[in-house]
């Protein structure tokens, strides 16, 4: 006769390497404020990183449509939160995208979702920047795009030079390259 089957019990791998963290650092992960953190951890680690699980496609759907002028768009102050990939420490911002129609446009709400695609992901600010602008290249084939990010980093204010600031990005591509050049170019 067979031994019945016993339920297997498989950690979180997200929750069992904070765990580990927990007891590196000199802590206790079995404390009480502790006990559940890294199953709180897990959770939020993966909405912050749920940028991987979409894509620009699916975020934009049906929200393009034919363009009814040629003035420009701009939606500006677009909140964004992201983790810096080289310490997973926050940084955040707002980040201000512009565009001027060819054919088609976007449905305005399509925009921070763009944005927050690429902020829920490991990232840098200057390839968030890139890829928002190359986003809406290649879903609307404007006549330009300007994207101007401005974030602060807590890897800079927690650790290291341990000071606030804020630091710009900005992408340019097709009209908007030629009206605003970077200096020296």
């Amino acid at each position: 006769m067979n031994a019945p089957l016993k339920a297997v019990h498989f950690e979180d791998p997200i929750a069992a390497g904070v765990r580990e963290m927990l007891a590196a650092v000199g802590e206790d992960p079995r404390r009480e404020g502790l006990a559940q953190t890294p199953v709180r951890y897990a959770k939020a680690m993966r909405f912050l990183a749920s940028g991987y699980a979409s894509d620009v496609d699916t975020v934009v759907g049906n929200g393009v449509f034919a363009a009814e002028g040629e003035g420009a768009v701009i939606v500006r102050d677009i909140e964004f939160h992201s983790l810096c990939e080289h310490h997973l420490l926050p940084f955040y911002g707002r980040m201000h995208v512009g565009y001027l129609p060819a054919r088609r446009i976007i449905g305005l709400s399509k925009i921070p979702r763009l944005v927050e695609l690429y902020a829920r992901r490991f990232q840098v600010q200057e390839r968030l920047t890139e890829q928002v602008a190359d986003a809406l290249v290649a879903v609307l084939e404007p006549k330009g795009v300007v994207v101007l990010a401005e974030a602060q980093h807590m890897c800079m204010a927690m650790r290291g030079v341990q000071k606030h600031s804020t630091t710009t990005t900005r992408a340019t591509r097709g009209a908007y390259q030629e009206l605003l050049p970077l200096k020296g170019n």
